[in-house]
């Protein structure tokens, strides 16, 4: 139905069923044009590009996000080529010569995972994991945590990259945190999949995420929305922290800019950004608002499952299927099978059929998009396929 949309990616790879949308989603034509335009523009303007980017391009797409967040703040939004990046400028506003306490999952992405596991090696941190998983009761169990260990950080996903499962309420977990705790959403699995509404908690969270999934944009450009109001001050910035201000004398005084551009970095190839703001201008002339991606995707899914049905695969089958809410859950769902080498197994002997998966630990993951049609889909493999 929307093929058209992305017929260089398809075209490349044909004789593929792609169904790893969820961890390298293929980018709509127009991207193309868009990086080209990028170039023109750095030729055109050279050393004046820098004042155009910051007065003319950031705005246009800080407006997009802002309306596809519902924050009514796009002056809040920040760039970076990784959202790693964002996250360790948080990271780097608390004090850590005093104990730091952080609450998190256990499902969270490697990055944020491994930076702070290599944090926890600091006396002054002090960590607590909650298991996502029986999920029926984990927004409880969280907010217990919440109450209980009144943490300075919180880093909590809206959708957790390893199943897909979603949290329905971050809205009443924000506002059981302490005032002066910093609240950080990891949206990137949530960002242009499921309609997110960040009005209540504008003035309370830190939202990340970026291009490279559902957006469409591909990889180089990350975001996060800056709580309203917010006056930290990371140790860890750059120049474009106060750009506006560079031409005025310095009195040994660091000062940040007044709005979420505080917590930018320094010189990035802005090229995703013009990629990111043709993907969202073209799903705009589309009329393809997150609502109706979101529900062309479920029907997908449930498609992806009623062919799987009548496979009756010993492994893959909804008695191994992650997924508590069937309406509000990810773009991707993921099946926990009995071991890692049974996951590389299957995985491997899909892509040698042509079906494109991707495997997290004993975690196989199938991800749906717009450039695919239910009609298309066989699976008719997995009746030779035996792990």
């Amino acid at each position: 139905m929307y093929q058209h949309l992305y017929r260089r990616f398809l075209e490349a790879n044909a004789g593929k069923q792609h169904f790893a949308c969820h961890s390298h989603h293929y980018w709509p034509d127009v991207t193309r044009d868009a990086m080209l335009r990028y170039w023109d523009d750095s030729a055109r303007l050279v050393d004046d590009k820098w004042e155009y980017l910051f007065s003319e391009r950031i705005p246009a797409v800080q407006q997009k996000i802002a309306r596809v967040l519902n924050t009514e703040a796009p002056q809040q939004l920040v760039f970076a080529p990784n959202t790693h990046e964002l996250l360790y400028r948080i990271l780097s506003c608390l004090d850590w010569c005093k104990p730091v306490r952080v609450l998190t999952t256990d499902s969270e992405f490697h990055s944020f995972n491994r930076q702070i596991h290599r944090l926890n090696e600091r006396a002054t941190l002090q960590l607590t994991t909650v298991p996502t998983l029986p999920f029926k009761d984990f927004e409880q169990r969280f907010a217990d945590a919440i109450q209980s260990e009144q943490p300075d950080l919180i880093f909590v996903s809206q959708v957790f990259f390893n199943s897909g499962l979603a949290v329905q309420d971050l809205t009443h977990l924000v506002k059981l945190a302490p005032p002066d705790c910093i609240f950080v959403i990891d949206g990137y699995h949530g960002f242009m999949a499921l309609p997110t509404y960040l009005s209540a908690i504008a003035d309370r969270v830190f939202y990340l995420a970026g291009s490279y999934k559902y957006a469409q944009g591909g990889e180089g450009c990350c975001f996060m929305h800056v709580p309203t109001g917010c006056d930290l001050r990371p140790e860890y910035t750059g120049w474009f922290a106060e750009f506006g201000e560079l031409d005025k004398p310095k009195d040994g005084q660091v000062d940040y800019s007044k709005d979420g551009m505080r917590f930018a970095g320094s010189t990035m190839d802005f090229s995703g950004l013009y990629r990111l703001e043709a993907a969202l201008d073209l799903l705009t002339t589309e009329k393809l608002e997150v609502s109706a991606i979101h529900r062309y995707v479920q029907d997908l899914q449930q498609s992806f499952l009623q062919q799987l049905d009548k496979v009756s695969h010993p492994y893959l089958n909804r008695g191994n299927l992650l997924m508590a809410h069937s309406v509000h859950h990810g773009h991707f769902l993921t099946f926990q099978l009995p071991s890692t080498d049974t996951v590389q197994s299957l995985n491997t002997a899909l892509k040698e059929h042509g079906i494109i998966t991707d495997a997290r630990g004993d975690r196989l993951r199938f991800g749906f998009a717009l450039y695919q049609n239910a009609e298309e889909f066989d699976l008719s493999a997995l009746e030779h396929i035996h792990v």
